[in-house]
């Protein structure tokens, strides 16, 4: 019997290391890592962005003296976990994404976007095809409407909100309420968004306003076949975020090398990656504005 006893608890101290040893254990320590990992949201054109993975691994690892996988996950939602469990270092995040992030614990504000006016917040567009009748948002009601993704800040939640300051839904914020049951689509992207409109599968699509207004995310001819009927805001900028458990000097690091974008000679590639210039922000206040918002999304999801 004691023999048994014995092995029983050999083989639980076992199981435990080899758990322990199997997790991530080495990252939740804030110890440095020998690899960063860095996450791009997937909401612009994917192969944009995988024109650009190799050249911002290039930068980063050159600047940080350590190899740098730059990913993009199929959502902000892995991104979130990888923070969580210690395989993303580093993500590109809207800041409703942001906030739940700080939410969870697992990640807080590195960088913020600023724009050449030197706010830190931008605009949503509601966008429809350049020869479409509507002269407003209520002329919309019934119709078939893309929303960049359940996610997207400028895309779903803020524009969602401003419905409901408008009173065109209900108190339940569910937006087929207005826009008709079965009307609502919910792209992966603002571009998917976009490529519904365009292909007369919805009527309407919200994004962000550097979508149409800006030469990065559409080509000329997709943009010159658009317009903006209405905008709403103001939308806090996306931000770099970093996993709260990452040690401090990486963390510093990190920071060093993403500021270094602001450069001159290597402004080109801060642009069609993170459009505007990075500085340093509270996260608590960069994303005072969107509790309302957040709250009002959430209930309409829940539908």
């Amino acid at each position: 019997m004691r023999f048994l006893r014995s092995l029983c608890c050999f083989g639980l101290l076992a199981l435990g290391l080899a758990v322990f040893a199997s997790a991530p254990s080495l990252h939740a320590q804030g110890r440095p890592v020998n690899k960063f990992v860095v996450a791009l949201k997937p909401d612009k054109n994917p192969e944009v962005l995988r024109a650009e993975q190799r050249r911002l691994s290039e930068f980063l690892s050159e600047r940080l003296g350590r190899p740098v996988d730059v990913i993009i996950p199929l959502s902000a939602t892995v991104i979130l976990e990888g923070y969580a469990n210690g395989t993303i270092d580093l993500g590109y995040l809207s800041a409703t994404d942001l906030v739940n992030a700080r939410t969870r614990n697992v990640a807080e504000l590195l960088l913020a976007g600023e724009f050449p006016d030197g706010r830190t917040a931008y605009d949503s567009y509601w966008v429809v095809r350049a020869d479409a009748p509507y002269q407003s948002i209520e002329d919309l009601r019934g119709r078939r409407v893309a929303f960049a993704s359940r996610t997207s800040t400028s895309g779903f939640v803020v524009p969602l909100f401003d419905l409901h300051q408008r009173g065109l839904l209900g108190p339940d914020a569910n937006p087929a309420g207005f826009f008709g049951a079965g009307n609502v689509f919910f792209g992966v992207g603002y571009v998917s968004a976009i490529e519904r409109l365009l292909a007369g599968e919805a009527e309407a699509a919200a994004v962000s306003y550097y979508v149409l207004d800006e030469d990065k995310h559409l080509t000329p001819e997709q943009r010159g076949r658009l317009r903006m009927l209405q905008k709403q805001g103001p939308v806090p900028s996306h931000v770099l975020a970093v996993r709260r458990t990452l040690a401090p000097a990486d963390t510093e690091a990190l920071r060093a090398a993403l500021l270094a974008l602001n450069e001159p000679e290597h402004q080109a590639l801060r642009d069609r990656l993170f459009t505007t210039k990075l500085v340093a922000a509270d996260g608590e206040a960069h994303t005072a504005s969107l509790a309302e918002a957040l709250a009002l999304a959430r209930r309409a999801l829940r539908q």
